[in-house]
């Protein structure tokens, strides 16, 4: 079996975890031939702590707990596995579904193509929508010099 570089899976992962469910059942949905596949993990929902760093660059500390959904699954023995923000199980076991046929030669270039690559191209629209958006309510704030120094 070809190895997938780890960074086009690290890609995919991430396509898969941030697209909204609708989309990816709407992509399961031109899957021709689907295969069985038998859970290792149960999608389950925990708790995870979320570090952040003051300014980017500041000692970590804990900012707070999020939800998370984990899956595994197993694909002609090939594991597939999924982590979602929040608490959306489906979304889960098909991000972890779509992982294990990315892992097969055989079912990559043609899910990268038909399934990875239009789900990467809406994120990116909507993704520049939001910029556009955020970017028309920015106020700039200017001081004036004073003669009083």
């Amino acid at each position: 079996m070809n190895q997938i570089p780890i960074e086009n899976r690290q890609h995919w992962m991430s396509v898969l975890a941030r697209t909204p469910l609708a989309d990816i059942q709407a992509a399961w949905g031109t899957v021709s031939d689907k295969p069985e596949y038998t859970f290792l993990r149960q999608p389950e929902t925990g708790l995870v702590m979320i570090h952040a760093r003051t300014n980017g660059s500041g000692s970590p500390f804990s900012m707070g707990e999020m939800t998370l959904t984990r899956c595994a699954v197993t694909i002609n023995n090939t594991v597939g596995h999924a982590y979602i923000a929040g608490r959306d199980k489906h979304h889960a076991e098909l991000a972890a579904v779509f992982d294990g046929l990315l892992q097969d030669p055989t079912h990559n270039a043609l899910l990268t193509e038909t399934v990875i690559a239009p789900l990467e191209q809406k994120l990116t629209e909507q993704q520049q929508i939001k910029a556009k958006q955020v970017a028309s309510t920015r106020v700039d704030f200017f001081t004036m010099v004073r003669g009083e120094d």
